[in-house]
């Protein structure tokens, strides 16, 4: 398999040179990948449990969704 693999740019004189990425930047890569993955897993459990108790809180109010953003408008 291929390491993967940036991009140097020269802006001056436009030369570009490939570059096999180090253990260190493919571990930081996989690193940042982790870390965003449990982000958006922990903020789709933040909005489904917001969601839930929206829902909950317009049931006891006995109104709906519709009637809310009505009132809050």
């Amino acid at each position: 398999m291929t390491r993967p693999t940036k991009i140097e740019i020269n802006c001056t004189t436009g030369v570009e040179t490939i570059h096999e990425l180090t253990d260190a930047e493919i571990a930081q890569r996989e690193a940042d990948a982790a870390q965003a993955e449990t982000e958006r897993v922990a903020k789709e459990a933040a909005d489904a449990a917001a969601a839930v108790a929206k829902t909950a809180l317009l049931a006891r109010l006995g109104m709906t969704a519709d009637e809310a953003k009505l009132l809050l408008s």
